[in-house]
């Protein structure tokens, strides 16, 4: 298994916190933080058997146990399952939902029922941020759950079109809000020697949502009725969601950013196990202050100091999408069914190619690092998208143009899953500083709605004009520049705490 505690520690020795000591400390944090952040890492150090070291990691003790955060990583990964139920559910399941809400052939309607979603998306990322940093990830995460369900019992006892749009668009402000809060939780709570590993966890999740929506559709074409049943089920998660969010812990930067201190420690206390907390409070409190109220404005995270990690993230995500991996995924059943493959075989092997990558990423964020999957996963993908196009033109014989076509289309998925697919989301919340974090990653999800929108948009229209020889060599093109542009901008965060990474990415001005 990939993830090992590091150390067995035992309670009597230095660093260790007594329930008495603990109590102490919590009663005098807030004042401590008021009189300023230099006073409070001097206490610290000042303290007996105090652990000063990077994410409260020395070593003398070892790594936390990452059992401590691993419940609440799950619990947090069911966002991530519902993007992708939902992206998924509507694939099996359209056919039936036309012929019974009686718009079957209107291609329009279709389409409007498919891409909504997007709309609510757009609007869920948008305000992400603002709703961190108002009511922290505990409540987030379950205003994320409340319009999942909501839509999803709209949409499954929908009487007509109208009312399955106006479901679908609450499940998207929804899926607009679930990734980027999972993203950020998990960066924010777990220890730095597997963050990259919990951060696949959010890329397994959807993937198994993914999955689970095409498994749950399948007697959708046979059974009447059947498809309100997966609109109902997808209820089931959400509903979990909500409920275990109540147990979890809230995001201990998210807590000293809004001066709790006592709050924080606590916090630290359960992630991490009682030797860890000093030093994490202490690593903490060297580029967070606490109780402040500062408000960050939109222009300072365009042109101010932070332009330039803002820049960076945008940009990696409008790369992740004109890569072309919705077309892939959108044509999937229509390159097997030409192979003679029924399309629900062929979205259970893009399905199960997906995962793959995915599990993969999972074993190898933590030791190649995310600069290097995000590599070579565009590489990859420039290979796949070309063996995609060398299919499409008149050198390659009828007989072999099928088996070009999957065999790129499975190793495009299973390349972007490696990489493209996970990292970009986790690297930011890792470069972002606490101050910025959520709404720097709510700005640059929003670029990641718009162009994910306009290249559905264009697609088809493209494809008709100029052909998929042309149209995949660009998607090809853009894979070629995601890897300068990683290879030049990138910063490898592998092993390193937040703190580390902010004052690489931002010395002080």
């Amino acid at each position: 298994m990939l993830i090992s505690e590091s150390s067995v520690f035992s309670p009597g020795e230095e660093g260790v916190y007594s329930n008495v000591a603990m109590r102490g400390r919590h009663a005098d944090a807030y004042s401590m933080y008021k009189r300023g952040t230099r006073d409070y890492i001097n206490a610290y150090d000042k303290e007996p058997g105090s652990v000063r070291s990077l994410n409260g990691v020395s070593k003398e003790i070892g790594n936390p146990s990452w059992k401590r955060s691993f419940l609440y990583i799950l619990v947090a990964s069911l966002a991530s399952f519902l993007y992708g139920y939902h992206l998924g559910v509507i694939n099996e399941t359209l056919e039936s939902i036309s012929n019974d809400l009686h718009f079957n052939g209107n291609t329009m309607a279709e389409g409007l029922v498919v891409s909504i979603c997007l709309g609510g998306g757009f609007l869920g990322s948008t305000f992400s941020g603002l709703i961190v940093d108002r009511v922290g990830f505990r409540r987030a995460f379950q205003l994320c759950a409340l319009p999942m369900i909501i839509g999803s019992s709209m949409s499954a006892t929908a009487k007509n079109l109208w009312g399955m749009l106006l479901g679908r668009l609450f499940v998207g402000t929804g899926m607009g809000l679930g990734p980027t809060l999972a993203t950020l939780y998990v960066t924010e709570v777990s220890p730095a020697y597997v963050r990259g590993t919990y951060g696949s966890f959010t890329q397994i999740a959807t993937s198994l949502g993914l999955m689970s929506s095409l498994l749950i559709g399948f007697p959708a074409k046979e059974t009447e009725g059947w498809w309100r049943i997966c609109f109902w089920v997808s209820a089931v998660p959400a509903a979990l969601l909500a409920l275990f969010m109540e147990f979890s812990p809230e995001s201990p930067h998210w807590l000293f950013k809004k001066g709790r201190a006592a709050d924080a420690e606590a916090a630290f206390e359960k992630l991490l196990g009682g030797p860890y907390v000093k030093g994490a409070m202490a690593e903490l409190s060297k580029s967070e202050r606490g109780g402040e109220a500062e408000t960050v404005k939109l222009s300072e995270l365009l042109f101010g100091h932070h332009r330039k990690v803002v820049f960076i993230g945008s940009t990696l995500f409008a790369l992740q999408q004109l890569s072309g991996i919705n077309s892939v995924f959108f044509f999937s059943s229509t390159v097997f069914k030409s192979a003679g493959v029924s399309s629900q075989s062929a979205n259970i092997c893009v399905g199960i190619a997906n995962f793959l990558g995915s599990f993969a990423a999972l074993l190898l964020m933590d030791k190649l690092g995310r600069k290097v999957l995000l590599i070579g996963s565009f590489s990859g993908m420039i290979v796949a998208m070309g063996l995609q196009a060398a299919s499409a033109s008149s050198l390659v014989s009828s007989s072999n143009e099928v088996y070009l076509s999957v065999g790129g289309m499975l190793l495009f998925v299973l390349a972007f899953s490696v990489g493209a697919g996970p990292v970009p989301s986790l690297l930011l919340s890792e470069m972002f500083p606490g101050r910025i974090r959520a709404k720097a990653m709510s700005v640059c999800l929003a670029s990641h709605w718009v162009v994910n929108f306009f290249v559905g948009l264009l697609f088809l229209r493209l494809l008709e004009q100029i052909g998929p020889l042309v149209l995949n060599t660009i998607f090809a093109t853009f894979c070629l520049v995601a890897v300068i542009f990683v290879k030049r901008n990138v910063l490898e965060t592998k092993g390193k705490s937040l703190q580390e990474i902010e004052i690489t990415l931002l010395p002080p001005e």
